[in-house]
């Protein structure tokens, strides 16, 4: 008898929302651990910062049974003058990446937060690997600049690309690829 090993699981649909449970934050917190210190090593003991304190977190929860089951992918959106809106900390988990829908969704719906709380202007610092996804979504480069000792690109989104999310605590829901075609 042949006995394969078998496959992770990975949800076929996902919920995009502003994190509004305990457990959604946590979640959140925990991914952007694993992601910027464990997995890419850009901050020591933890990427926490002031930003932290007035930011809004938007998730990614994979479902089990149609009901919201783990944080899957995050992001995080504040508005540090009126109008001017900035993301970061894009986040998606390892085994999740091949989804291949979690970061473009997560881009998406972070922008139409912001157009929804009267952004003007939305702004993101973006790791050099992730340009190309970011220019697909309709983001135009403004410059380079040194992060965490890393190249990033200063990117400017064009709001008309994007819609306004009605009730970014409500969200929405998407498929992964496969289950989607």
């Amino acid at each position: 008898m042949l006995i394969e090993k078998p496959k992770v699981f990975i949800s076929p649909e996902f919920l995009i929302r502003q994190a509004s449970q305990p457990w959604e934050r946590v979640g959140s917190s925990e991914l952007r651990h694993r992601t910027f210190v464990a997995e890419q090593g850009i901050f020591t003991h933890h990427d926490r910062d002031e930003i932290d304190n007035v930011m809004m977190p938007i998730v990614a929860v994979s479902t089990l049974a149609s009901e919201a089951y783990e944080v899957v992918g995050t992001v995080r959106i504040h508005q540090p003058e009126k109008g001017v809106w900035w993301g970061s900390r894009l986040s998606v988990a390892l085994n999740y990446r091949k989804v291949g829908r979690l970061g473009p969704e997560l881009i998406r719906f972070a922008v139409g937060t912001a157009l929804h709380y009267g952004c003007d202007l939305f702004l993101a610092h973006v790791q050099l690997r992730n340009v190309p996804l970011f220019k697909k979504l309709n983001w135009e480069e403004l410059e380079s600049v040194e992060l965490f000792g890393q190249t990033h690109v200063k990117m400017r989104a064009n709001l008309q690309a994007f819609g306004i999310v009605s009730n970014p605590y409500r969200g929405w829901i998407t498929l992964n690829k496969k289950r989607a075609a």
